[in-house]
């Protein structure tokens, strides 16, 4: 038999062996490789092993992992298999040692009460190395913001911290150092209330719109309040029968501290609540925004018709509220965290062999890690969130553990969630390009992970029977959603069908659904009046009060706005090397129906992006959060 290795090292080096052995080995069933430090002291990724038959047959041998000194990694051969596949005792003793071995290595831990549980290492180095980026520097967030900064040439603004700027126009001394198409428009447009109500459809946070069915009592608007607004000849209420009005409610900041970390400087945060019309046009325009939750004298329903600047600070606390809401439950919460959750799940349960581990660990590339870098430099105490963001110092954590107490497995499953918003009508709403672009995304990564689930799940009852699946699905409901029946996370999965909807959930949410909420971070959020992330003065008490000046104070001061910027640029660059959805460079999978599938994915994927090409030519505002080939395969930013 003839072996064949192929190494790579840390510098990048790659290497090819070849072994050639005399004697008749019989059928190959496992393979050691062992790395002895005095003959490499690096650490080395070994990719592959392939094996020669006398008969002419290739085997493959995917190890696609680092070798550590003096540390055994045994291998199986490419084809995967079942835990009811493996008939020999050999198999069955290497499954379950594998499995034993990395559940001492992938600990739960609870970095904050009511959180999902997180993987047990307080620093990047801790991690197993397996899991770690390739270089510490690419995931460094302070170098990263330092960088950003220095690229953006606003390092000159940081000694005037807590300065405040003199205009409107005076943020243009940090922003047009790299403008952009979308944010230039941003920022010519900002203050127009289509650019306002398109936001919520297509902007950074497009899942907190929905159809209004009933105007809340909290919220007393009338229809002699927005009768200059709507367009059909119709009250308030007959618009809301017809589907025409919408609503946005940040009910979940209520209550929620500002940043007190800076003693310097009050912070400020409210709880709006938003009513939006589809005009004839069928856009979306706001019509009435009420700045916190309790309606009453001190707390007026601001209008479009209202004077000038009465409107606009209304429009900029909703979305200042809603930058709160998108760092820190659609982005943080709902693709990082429970990404995080799936990825030590699927290392603590599926062996390597198992088609779901090769399915899925694409999608997890590195996700552990940058989110292991975030709790130790971001989002911990004193961290580089609190230096700019009114939910730092705390409140970020407080928003966390509400959302997780409605956070639902439904709301992963895209059409589900679309629908219980009641926005799924094309026609009713027909520039909602996050809508319809996520619908195709979805429906091919189910097509494809259907096909998988087929080929090695021949009956509902295989599915029944995988206990490996069984306690991945477990590991999630237990760790993930703290074994919160409410959450309607399932704790087994019994049918082929429920098992193609959940692998489609993980995938989706690891892969288009961040691509959706994080890419556009410096595209709407960079001009800072437009995404504020702290306000600096309450909300204003009455209505005739407000003028530009107040304005200006409201805003973030110059240091703040700073480090803004340099985040909101640092969160939106893809990862150096980037792997986008169906792509799979290491081939775990050997067999060629698998080989199959993934080209079908590919070409269904393929023909979405020539779509969103073709629709997004010649717009000022192109969608292309979600082009598949703008979608990284797993959350590594």
């Amino acid at each position: 038999d003839d072996f064949c290795l192929q190494w790579e090292g840390l510098g990048a080096l790659v290497d090819t062996y070849d072994v050639t052995v005399t004697e008749d080995l019989g059928e190959i069933q496992l393979i050691k490789i062992e790395k002895r430090k005095y003959w490499f002291p690096d650490d080395w990724y070994l990719k592959y092993v392939t094996v020669k038959t006398p008969m002419g047959d290739y085997l493959e041998f995917p190890c696609y992992r680092w070798i550590t000194d003096e540390k055994e990694v045994v291998l199986r051969d490419g084809r995967a298999k079942l835990f009811g596949d493996d008939k020999t005792q050999i198999l069955k003793q290497h499954r379950r040692k594998e499995l034993e071995d990395r559940q001492k290595m992938y600990r739960w831990a609870e970095w904050h009460p009511g959180f999902p549980l997180n993987i047990d290492s307080k620093t990047h180095k801790e991690l197993p190395r397996n899991i770690q980026f390739d270089t510490e520097k690419g995931v460094d967030f302070i170098l990263n913001y330092t960088k950003a900064m220095e690229n953006l040439c606003i390092n000159s603004f940081m000694h005037m911290f807590q300065s405040s700027w003199s205009d409107f126009a005076d943020f243009e001394k940090i922003f047009v150092k790299i403008s952009n198409t979308i944010s230039e428009y941003v920022m010519e447009h900002w203050q127009e209330d289509f650019m306002f109500g398109y936001q919520f459809l297509n902007g950074c946070n497009p899942v907190l719109i929905q159809k209004c069915t009933e105007i809340p009592k909290k919220f007393p608007v009338t229809t002699k309040m927005v009768e200059c607004c709507l367009e059909r000849n119709l009250t308030l209420e007959e618009e809301v029968k017809q589907g025409n009005v919408f609503i946005v409610d940040y009910e979940i900041l209520d209550g929620i501290e500002g940043n007190k970390t800076d003693p310097g400087t009050q912070q400020y945060l409210a709880a709006p609540i938003c009513l939006l019309y589809k005009n004839l046009q069928k856009k979306i325009m706001p019509i009435a925004i009420q700045i916190k939750q309790a309606p009453g004298p001190d707390n007026p329903i601001f209008l479009p018709s209202d004077a000038k600047y009465d409107w606009l600070l209304a429009k900029i606390w909703a979305r200042s509220s809603d930058f709160h809401i998108h760092q820190t439950i659609t982005h943080l919460l709902r693709t990082h965290l429970i990404s995080e959750v799936f990825g030590v799940a699927m290392f603590r349960q599926l062996p390597a062999v198992h088609p779901l581990f090769k399915l899925l660990i694409p999608h997890v590339r590195y996700t552990i890690a940058i989110n292991t870098k975030a709790r130790e430099q971001l989002i911990c105490e004193y961290g580089l969130f609190d230096k700019a963001n009114a939910t730092g110092g705390g409140g970020h954590v407080q928003m966390v553990q509400r959302a997780m107490k409605r956070f639902s497995y439904s709301s992963l499953c895209f059409p589900e969630e679309i629908k219980a918003r009641l926005m799924e009508s094309k026609e009713d709403i027909p520039y909602y390009f996050y809508r319809d672009d996520g619908i195709r995304v979805w429906e091919a990564v189910q097509s494809f992970v259907t096909e998988i689930v087929n080929i090695y799940y021949d009956s509902d009852e295989t599915v029944c029977e995988d206990v490996e699946l069984q306690a991945f699905v477990k590991d999630i409901y237990v760790y993930g959603m703290r074994s919160n029946k409410a959450s309607g996370f399932p704790k087994a999965i019994k049918t082929r069908e429920k098992l193609s909807e959940y692998l489609t959930v993980v995938i989706f949410t690891t892969s288009a659904q961040h691509a959706a909420v994080n890419f556009g971070q410096y595209d709407w959020c960079s001009w800072i009046p437009n995404a504020p992330p702290t306000m600096r003065c309450p909300p204003p008490k009455e209505k005739g009060s407000v003028t530009i000046e107040y304005i200006i104070q409201s805003l973030p001061d110059r240091g703040r706005s700073c480090w803004h910027l340099g985040a909101v640029w640092a969160l939106s660059q893809f990862q150096e090397n980037e792997v986008f959805l169906g792509m799979y460079p290491d081939e775990h999978f050997t067999e060629r129906p698998v080989k199959e599938a993934m080209k079908r994915f590919r070409e269904n994927l393929d023909e979405i992006t020539s779509g969103i090409a073709e629709r997004n030519r010649n717009k000022n505002l192109p969608y292309y959060y979600l082009s598949p080939d703008q979608i990284p395969n797993s959350v590594a930013i």
